[in-house]
């Protein structure tokens, strides 16, 4: 592969506060509140799981920016009282209030993303549209959908006239694409919850999977495209070897260094 790339590539987690890391990633004895310093060590990006169940008060925030280092970026879902509950009616406020507090990182802030229920079915689409349309201007904005049915021409079409990324998944029933709808897009590596229950190392080779996403990234640097890239632990057992596992494809195939 052609070396030079204008992309950016950061490449973590799906959250950061596992006690089944302990040993296996985190020292032995690492208490809980010195999780997110010993992750920012290996890796320069996270995306936060916890903003799922609410907004996180503004101390929090700020803590976690402090705790990090310059570089360091974070990711972060919508609170599903907006995605899931109101389904984004009258969720007007409740999201000006998520962005406001979030936007606390500075520029450590990362994509914002709008992750939807199985449910949320493309009968929705003028809604979503019409929500995207009064989101605070400023942040990088994702959607996230559940639904093959929503991925259709005209959907990307929307997207891509806001600038919102469309998350690509690595998901079983969903399909793997490589549609980039803004500057920026979303990978997250998926999987079934049953099928894994302690999160202390690699149980599922992931390898024949991982190979197609070292050409789609490849592609997207090269098209100046930045990648924020998230791995689960039920993708493969321990998400932070699943990181490592796909640093070294990409390594492999002469991609460039990540930020550090």
């Amino acid at each position: 592969m052609n070396p030079a790339r204008s992309g950016v590539l950061r490449l973590g987690t799906q959250g950061f506060a596992f006690d089944d890391w302990v040993g296996p990633f985190y020292p032995p004895g690492t208490p809980k509140a010195a999780y997110l310093e010993r992750y920012a060590e290996h890796f320069s990006t996270v995306e936060i799981d916890s903003t799922f169940y609410g907004t996180p008060r503004p101390a929090v925030v700020r803590g976690w920016a402090a705790r990090t280092p310059p570089g360091f970026v974070f990711a972060a879902k919508f609170p599903r009282e907006i995605t899931h509950d109101r389904r984004l009616v009258g969720a007007d406020d409740a999201a000006a209030e998520f962005v406001e507090v979030m936007q606390r990182l500075g520029d450590k802030l990362g994509p914002l993303t709008l992750q939807f229920a199985f449910d949320f079915s493309p009968a929705e689409f003028d809604r979503l549209a019409a929500f995207l349309d009064r989101l605070p201007a400023g942040p990088r904005y994702a959607v996230e959908v559940r639904d093959r049915r929503w991925l259709t021409s005209a959907f990307v079409r929307a997207l891509s006239a806001r600038g919102v990324a469309l998350v690509l998944q690595d998901l079983f029933y969903m399909p793997k694409l490589e549609w980039l709808t803004a500057a920026f897009t979303v990978i997250r590596w998926l999987g079934r919850r049953s099928d894994i229950e302690r999160f202390d190392r690699l149980q599922i080779d992931r390898s024949k999977d991982l190979a197609p996403w070292v050409g789609r990234v490849g592609r997207f640097l090269e098209a100046g495209v930045d990648v924020f890239g998230y791995f689960n632990n039920h993708y493969a057992g321990h998400s932070p070897a699943s990181v490592r596992q796909f640093e070294a494809l990409v390594a492999a195939a002469g991609e460039p260094p990540w930020p550090r």
